[in-house]
């Protein structure tokens, strides 16, 4: 079953020498073997405004939820 997450972090978090996606954008949560490091995804929310919700695509479009 299929479930939405909000994430409010729109940074990675520095673990040692390795950085861990937390904004949910990065490709590298995707496929068989998924891994949390970040891709640099993060970057497509700049710009995004408090209270509001959004969703991104595949071509990471940014489309306001509500």
């Amino acid at each position: 079953m299929a479930r939405k997450v909000i994430h409010h972090a729109t940074r990675p978090l520095k673990v040692g020498d390795k950085w861990i996606c937390r904004c949910g954008l990065s490709k590298n949560w995707q496929g068989a073997d998924p891994e949390p490091w970040c891709d640099g995804s993060h970057k497509l929310t700049d710009g995004e405004e408090p209270g509001k919700i959004y969703e991104y695509d595949e071509n990471g479009e940014r489309v306001v939820v509500g």
